[in-house]
This record gives structure tokens, C-alpha cells and sequence, in this order.
């Protein structure tokens, strides 16, 4: 069977559209070398840690109840640590998504008094009114507990404002700093962990105490090392994005420092309980194999994330990071400046899903975010980004974020469709 054939007489994919995907994707080759040899010393190094903390049959067994003595989530979390370069973890099917676990992690380690300081810019937009940027006093906010908020922007061109970081840390003598490594919604670099290790250096050289905290979201399994290993305290990241490997089906993790991921259990449970409650309920079996398949996976997402950008710079869009570049997480950003075409992208990437292919996006008011968002998300666990799927704010300059893709074949008939759909937009 002819391939080429196939997709045009099955996808209603043009010639042209199928040229510009094979010149992208022979363009990209070294790219996909550097991606394929990351991918073989993180899989390496989550089979070490499976090794030595000797994981069994034993370890997928349910608990219920209190779930007291759960070998499978305590030997987890042992797992997570290793990997992470980390002290200790806490993993939890429990946990909701990649805001809760940072959430937890804020609420478990400041006080009333102290002061959060962001040093990568404003934070992911559902963290804002968990900070108490928005939302309504009295919500239960960090200020509404009388925890203060400072933020110091990036430079212009995306780099930490290392001189007002200091100025900042010096008076307002913050007890934690947080630092985003994706860029969110933003239309900056993605730092690596070796970078965050940089900027944490430079603050606690400045501080020695303060506790670093780092949103890791999009970013486990990128690089060969996470930012625990660079000196970050903590970190947390959701167990529907990188490390649940497309097959967790809920959850969120949290690594660090022993004694801060303690206070975090007794955020996340309660205070003189923390870790010893919480019963597995079956998911173990789900949250290890998710691990052990992670690295394989996030390889297929940025690949996918490679060729998207390949394709979209060739058809005249900026993108960040370009095809080119080294990544440090999954998300791939095309700037449209155009309403019409980011909403004809994300119904491209819908429309080229396993799931929910029939179903058509459109802009809606999501909970959470200051302006509507589309967001295409065809995938078998509800919100999952490790699956394809893209999302953007419609504000200008117009930009879709891109990430995931479980098998680099599907989510490059994903990027077909949305290419197909913006060169049929043009026509119009």
C-alpha cells in the first residue's frame, strides 16, 4: 500500500501539504538524534531505580481504607526520588493536576508572614489565584493567609533579571522562590534544569536559606537530569503530563528535600498523618508502568514538537523554540497573529486525534484563566497533555502551544490537519 496515496485519498491531505512534511521532517534529523540519545539515559536510569528498590508483582497490589503500610505507594515515591536526584517524593493518584501539587507545595512550606518570591515572572495562570494575584478575598488564597507575593520579570529577551533578583532578595528577604521552567502561556525561552541550577546558585548566594521552588511541568524526561539534581528544593509536575507516560490516569508528584516534601504530605493529608494514609485503590500498576514507558514517550512528544516546528517555519509562522533548537520542554508555541488561524490550528490538531476527532474546539471562558481558551484535546485520559493536543488564550499575538503525542506516526497526521486547515484558512 502506497502510503502518500493513502493519506490524501483517507485524510483529504494535498500534495503540497505532504512535500512540506517530508522536507520538515529531513530537515530535523540531527534534532531527532540528540532526542533519541536523552530518551536512552533516561530510560536507563528509571530501570536502575526500578532495579534497586527491587519493584515486584507485590508492589501493584491494592489497598483501600486508611491504606496504612501501602508498599506500592511508599516504594514509589523511593522510585521517584532516585530518578528525580531527590531526597525524597511524594507521588499521588490524588493529586488533581500540576496546580494542586504546586498548591500543596506553597501552602505545606510558607507561613503567615513570609513572603513568595517569583523570579521567572508572573506564574502560570491558575496559580493566580491560588497566590492571591486574582480572585476574591476571603477564598483561602496565600493572601488571604497574610503570605506576601513579589514577582521579578524576565529581561526582553526571556532571561532572569539577575540584578533586580538580588535587589528583590535583599529586601524583602523572601522564604521561598519560585521559578517556572515552561513557559506557560508566554512567549519566552524554556530555561533547562542546568539553568534553573544557575539561577537557584546566584539566589542563594545572595540567601543560602531560602527554599527553591520550581513548576517542573512539561519539563520531566527533557533533559537528562531534573532540576532536583541542579540544586532546586523542590519540584512538582502532574502525573497526566510527562512522567505518567500516557498512562496514569490522574495524579501528581513532588520531589525535593525530605523535610520539605514532609510538610507538603501534611498539606496534602494532614498534619501528624502526612504520607502514612492515602490507599492506592489500584492505580499502582498504572503509575509504574506510566514511569517505566515516560522517557520512551517524551521522545515521541518532542519529536512531535520538532516537526511542528519545522512545518509551521517553513509555511512563514515564528516559532519558539525553532526546529533547530535543543529543547527543554514539550510544549512547541506558533505565533499566528490571527484569531482565525490559531483557532483553525487547534481544530487541525483535533480533528487528527484518536479521540473525539469528530468533535469540533471553539473558545470558551475556562475556569481558571483571565480570557477565553480553545483547546484541542482528542485523548484517552480527559486533559492529558502528554497526549496531542494544543490550547491557546484568544488574546494577540494569536499564539497555540502544542504539546504531546503519544506515537510520533499519529501526532504527525495531528500536525498534517492543522497544516491542511491553516492553507485552506488562507485560501478563504
Amino acid at each position: 500500500m502506497d502510503k502518500r496515496e493513502f493519506i490524501k485519498e483517507n485524510f483529504n491531505i494535498s500534495d503540497g501539504v505532504l512535500e512540506l512534511i517530508d522536507e520538515a521532517e529531513r530537515s530535523v534529523a540531527d534534532n531527532f538524534l540528540h532526542i533519541d540519545k536523552t530518551a536512552e539515559i533516561n530510560q536507563l536510569k528509571v530501570m536502575k531505580a526500578f532495579s534497586d528498590n527491587r519493584v515486584s508483582e507485590a508492589h501493584f497490589a491494592q489497598t483501600t481504607g486508611y491504606g496504612y503500610d501501602d508498599l506500592g505507594r511508599d516504594t514509589l515515591d523511593k522510585v521517584y526520588a532516585q530518578v528525580f536526584d531527590a531526597e525524597d517524593a511524594l507521588v499521588r493518584h490524588s493529586f488533581v493536576n500540576g496546580t494542586h501539587t504546586i498548591s500543596t507545595a506553597l501552602f505545606g512550606v510558607l507561613r503567615t508572614g513570609d513572603t513568595l518570591l517569583s523570579v521567572t515572572g508572573k506564574p502560570y495562570d491558575t496559580l493566580e489565584e491560588v497566590i492571591g494575584i486574582s480572585g476574591k478575598a476571603g477564598d483561602g488564597s496565600l493572601k488571604d493567609f497574610g503570605i506576601g507575593y513579589a514577582q521579578v520579570d524576565l529581561l526582553p529577551d526571556g532571561m532572569p533579571d539577575y540584578e533586580n533578583i538580588e535587589k528583590y532578595v535583599k529586601e524583602l528577604n523572601p522564604k521561598a522562590v519560585m521559578l517556572q521552567r515552561s513557559k506557560g502561556y508566554g512567549d519566552r525561552p524554556t530555561f533547562s534544569s542546568s539553568e534553573i541550577g544557575v539561577i537557584i546558585s546566584k539566589i542563594k548566594a545572595v540567601k543560602p536559606d531560602v527554599i527553591s521552588i520550581v513548576d517542573n511541568c512539561y519539563g520531566e524526561f527533557v533533559d537528562d537530569k531534573e532540576p532536583t539534581a541542579y540544586g532546586a528544593d523542590l519540584i512538582m509536575g502532574s502525573l497526566i503530563k510527562n512522567p505518567g507516560g500516557g498512562l496514569a490516569p490522574s495524579g501528581g508528584y513532588i520531589a525535593g528535600r525530605r523535610d520539605l516534601v514532609e510538610l507538603c504530605a501534611y498539606r496534602l493529608t494532614s498534619v501528624g498523618i502526612g504520607r502514612e494514609c492515602g490507599a492506592s485503590l489500584g492505580f499502582n500498576r498504572a503509575l509504574y508502568q506510566g514511569l517505566f514507558f515516560a522517557p520512551h514517550i517524551v521522545k515521541q512528544a518532542l519529536k512531535t514538537a520538532v516537526l511542528c516546528a519545522a512545518v509551521f517555519e517553513k509555511m512563514g509562522f515564528s516559532v519558539n523554540p525553532k526546529s533547530n533548537e535543543i529543547r527543554h520542554d514539550i510544549i512547541q508555541a506558533v505565533k499566528f497573529e490571527d484569531k482565525d488561524k490559531l483557532i483553525a490550528f487547534c481544530k487541525g490538531i483535533q480533528s487528527g486525534a484518536p479521540v473525539d476527532s469528530f468533535v469540533t474546539p471553539e473558545p470558551w471562558d475556562m475556569p481558571g484563566y483571565q480570557d477565553q481558551v480553545i483547546m484541542a484535546a482528542g485523548a484517552f485520559i480527559q486533559g492529558a497533555s502528554i497526549e496531542l493536543s494544543a490550547d491557546g488564550p484568544i488574546r494577540p499575538p494569536y499564539i497555540a502551544y502544542m504539546q504531546g503525542g503519544l506515537t510520533y506516526e499519529s501526532a504527525k497526521l495531528g500536525i498534517m490537519m492543522a497544516a491542511q486547515r491553516i492553507t485552506d484558512t488562507g485560501r478563504s
